[in-house]
């Protein structure tokens, strides 16, 4: 996905990779990656000291000294970060507050109430805006935007402080009033115009179909109404509105003229560019974070010749994320985001060519089967529910949904930039939202529940199992 589209947004023949001197295979230095990223996983999510023991046990089956010395530390360095990213959730100061406050992201509709988060002297507390008069004033909020606020700094309970401890809520404003709202930083207002050029661009379609294509193309799901996000997740197209890999990497090939004719350690800061630009106008999510993570590490191994390997940058991407900020580990979204991408890379290419009896539905058959395998777990502990209709669901709409990231970007800039042709220019996006909204509405409607779910995936699972072990050996690569 992003490797193939850096590839192409570059032009350029990828380099052979660099092999060990010592005639280690490169799956071998995968494999080992992908320990330390679970060790960094584990680590950062539990902080429990006995982990830099089963580190150490585990660096006890390769035969390199420095290799275990590195997983020990990553297990020391990552509990003692956490431990410290767990204690400034402490509030500094709590009581009767006055004063400017800044945006963090745009408001969140919960129900009749909009959520915001506000960085209030170096501490993010969140806002809830009840009632018509405060939720419309709230709503024009945009992220950077500096805010004059009054009311009360107050705690959160224990629960609720862990819901939200990945987005650094160290506690609640309770508003009294909402006063003037100032502009912020030129780079958050230059990234306020162009989504407000998308959002006008996209406000030519229907409502919802207008919600649906901002989701789409960057994220933004702000205006999505409850029914649309029910359906969504029933038919396990939920992450459709997420920005993943895909979005970050069409950008990427849209730039490709432009980086084709750049020279390398130009078209790599470029790149670095691009994809920095692409995360603070999608407002840093957990998903674009590690996508775009992603990315950066894929863009630098071409400069360097390196391994572009899509797993071994996924553990890379895991590792650096989870050292920088360990408090990502307790992000659903980052998790999602991370087991679709494994189920993708690993999971996928090893059962397409067992699928081979499928022709040409082998390969998608294997990624969709491959990414649902993936998000399993964390869709079973956070939501009680895996899609079963998810993977039909998946085929039919997912080519159609990229071809609506590839264009609508694009499509909605011009359209909010000349509204007299956004008709025009909008209607294969309105055509092709309406058809990924009707996929989610029928396999919402047809989507079993338990125990005729599991009863389903216990017999797809049979299904791949018989197809893969009746696929000829000699013809699995």
């Amino acid at each position: 996905m992003v490797e193939t589209a850096m590839g192409a947004g570059y032009g350029l023949r990828v380099p052979r990779p660099r092999h060990p001197r010592d005639g280690r295979t490169p799956h071998l230095d995968t494999a080992w990656i992908v320990v330390g990223a679970l060790i960094v996983a584990s680590a950062a999510a539990t902080r429990h000291p006995g982990l830099v023991v089963g580190a150490a046990a585990v660096a006890t089956l390769s035969r390199r000294p420095a290799l275990g010395l590195l997983l020990v530390a990553l297990a020391a360095v990552t509990i003692v970060r956490a431990d410290g990213a767990w204690g400034s959730l402490t509030p500094d100061r709590l009581g009767p507050f006055e004063g400017w406050a800044e945006v963090v992201g745009e408001p969140q509709r919960y129900d009749r109430a909009l959520r915001v988060v506000l960085d209030v002297e170096g501490e993010r507390f969140e806002l809830w805006a009840r009632g018509r008069a405060a939720s419309s004033r709230v709503a024009g909020w945009r992220g950077g935007d500096r805010v004059v606020v009054s009311g009360r700094l107050v705690a959160l309970d224990e629960e609720r402080a862990r819901r939200v401890a990945w987005q650094h809520v160290v506690g609640e404003l309770d508003a009294d009033w909402l006063g003037d709202v100032r502009t912020g930083s030129r780079l958050a207002e230059a990234s306020n115009r162009v989504r407000a050029l998308i959002e006008q661009g996209a406000g030519v379609l229907a409502p919802d179909d207008a919600a649906l294509a901002r989701g789409l193309v960057v994220g933004d799901d702000q205006d999505q109404p409850p029914a649309m996000v029910e359906r969504f997740r029933a038919s396990g197209l939920a992450h459709l509105t997420a920005v993943s890999g895909q979005n970050v990497a069409f950008v990427i090939a849209a730039a490709g003229p432009l980086l084709r004719r750049s020279r390398p350690l130009t078209r790599w800061v470029l790149t670095l560019g691009l994809i920095g630009w692409f995360v603070l106008l999608t407002r840093a999510e957990p998903s674009v974070l590690r996508a775009g993570t992603m990315a950066a590490l894929s863009a630098t191994a071409f400069l360097l010749g390196r391994q572009r390997e899509p797993l071994r940058l996924l553990a890379l991407a895991v590792i650096g994320l989870l050292l920088l900020d360990p408090l990502l580990a307790w992000s659903v979204g980052f998790w999602l985001s991370v087991g679709a991408t494994a189920g993708v890379t690993a999971v996928g290419p090893w059962l397409a060519p067992r699928l081979r009896v499928l022709g040409p539905l082998a390969l998608p058959v294997a990624v969709t089967v491959g990414a649902q395998l993936g998000v399993a777990v964390p869709s079973l502990l956070v939501f009680g529910r895996l899609s079963l209709v998810g993977t039909v669901a998946n085929l039919v709409a997912v080519p159609v949904a990229g071809l609506v990231m590839l264009y609508g970007l694009p499509a909605c800039l011009v359209a909010g930039v000349v509204p007299v042709v956004a008709p025009v220019v909008m209607a294969p996006v309105a055509i092709g939202v309406r058809w990924i909204d009707a996929v989610a509405t029928v396999g919402a409607a047809v989507e079993p529940g338990p125990p005729w779910s599991w009863l389903g995936w216990t017999a797809l699972a049979g299904v791949i199992v018989l197809l893969a072990w009746r696929s000829p050996r000699r013809r699995v690569q």
